[in-house]
């Protein structure tokens, strides 16, 4: 029978643990409590963060009993980065965050019942903690050799900025969380990407030798592309899961977009199909890679996923509008903005004649150039022909897209999006 552990394996989310052997047999004869980090560095968590949280669903799935833990204290102190230093931010837009993440986070998961999610704090426990507790109760346990040699640690210590002694007790505090989490609920695995390894290890430690017990821990790949590049940027920056900051259109052309050598291990880290079906896919994908089916799967399952069947409805109808085939009138505001956001465009007051509008959107060069595409038929405002003789009428006399946009196309291929001024 195969159990959770060999699911991960198979899907490639099981990096290191530490032990392979014990971790199964604990799995197998569980329910276990178990827990993740996350901590609060932005109001929204980025894909890169749905290989922890979709790896705490599978093992909620599987029968265990899931503890997701948002940092509102070491959210306030920062894990240390390879290129230095984080900002601090202030105390009050770190509380704001946790709310947020949570509430990201609960989307994915059940919260009732037997195996239903817990959502902690640090801060709960961390806050309370004075200093002096802080280094005689955890501290004292701590060997300056093992921080020391953590990977992270040692490229600040030998840069020219260093590492300040805040982000250096990071590890720590990790370590606090996992005993805390061990007495409290008995959690006896914490798991995370693999750059949290030294961090993990931290609470194995401590639990060890502060209460005498054996405690498992586990990393999940560090997803990257195909090309070594990292997962989940674009030009722009992060792919965030709030659709405000990035639109469930865009959404679903990352996923859509996926490299051929990618999609395959992103169906397996981020959707929940299953390894009979997705041996299919492959298959199918090697014999037709111009259908582009598993990129199309991908990005329906995940927009669906994260936003819901309406916008993945919408972005389907968007990418269709792009392509000169679908009805631009069926799209909401969002999706429109979202459009705009991909197409040239411009700015005009209502009374702009329509030619110029043309020109100024870069749709075309010249008035006579405008005249002759109307003559072939070829020019149109959200998606109806524009005659030579409504070129000299005024934009703001046309009834315009939600958010007072005008899509206007030549063709199929050549497409702007106007918005009317006010």
């Amino acid at each position: 029978m195969q159990t959770v552990l060999d699911d991960l394996d198979w899907r490639g989310l099981v990096v290191q643990t530490t032990g392979r052997e014990a971790l199964g047999s604990a799995l197998a004869d569980g329910p276990i409590s178990l827990y993740c980090g996350f901590d609060p560095t932005a109001a929204s968590l980025h894909v890169g963060h749905l290989t922890q949280v979709l790896t705490m669903r599978r093992f909620q799935l599987a029968g265990h009993r899931p503890f997701a833990l948002v940092g509102g204290a070491t959210g306030l102190i920062g894990d240390p980065r390879m290129s230095g230093e984080r900002v601090l931010n202030d105390e009050s837009v770190v509380a704001g965050w946790v709310e947020s993440l949570r509430g990201q986070i609960s989307r994915f998961l059940d919260l009732e019942g037997e195996f239903g999610v817990q959502m902690v704090n640090n801060l709960d426990w961390i806050g309370e903690m004075s200093a002096l507790q802080f280094l005689r109760d955890i501290g004292k346990h701590y060997r300056m050799g093992t921080m020391l040699a953590k990977e992270t640690v040692a490229r600040r210590l030998a840069s020219d900025e260093g590492i300040s002694y805040t982000e250096f007790s990071y590890q720590v505090l990790q370590g606090t969380d996992y005993l805390e989490l061990h007495r409290r609920h008995g959690v006896t695995l914490q798991y995370g990407g693999n750059d949290q390894w030294g961090n993990l290890l931290s609470g194995v430690d401590l639990i060890h030798k502060v209460e005498g017990h054996d405690a498992h821990a586990m990393t999940t790949p560090l997803v990257t592309k195909a090309d070594g590049t990292k997962f989940g940027k674009s030009e722009g920056g992060a792919i965030w899961l709030d659709a405000e900051l990035t639109s469930p259109y865009a959404f679903h052309q990352f996923w859509l977009n996926a490299a051929d050598a990618d999609v395959m291990n992103y169906l397996r880290f981020f959707t929940f199909r299953e390894r009979e079906e997705l041996a299919e896919l492959e298959q199918a994908t090697l014999e037709a890679p111009h259908r582009r089916a598993a990129q199309k799967l991908l990005a329906q399952d995940m927009t669906t996923l994260v936003h819901g069947q309406g916008a993945t409805d919408q972005a389907e109808a968007a990418a269709a509008v792009l392509f000169g085939k679908g009805d631009v009138r069926s799209l909401d505001e969002p999706t429109v903005r979202a459009i705009a956001g991909e197409l040239p465009g411009a700015e005009l007051p209502g009374h702009t004649p329509l030619v110029d509008a043309f020109i100024a959107a870069g749709i075309v060069d010249s008035k006579g150039a405008a005249r002759r595409g109307a003559d072939e038929g070829g020019l149109s405002v959200n998606g109806e022909k524009i005659a030579t003789d409504q070129l000299t009428g005024e934009i703001g006399a046309l009834s315009p897209l939600p958010g007072g946009h005008l899509l206007l196309r030549r063709g199929r291929k050549s497409a702007a999006m106007v918005r009317l001024a006010g």
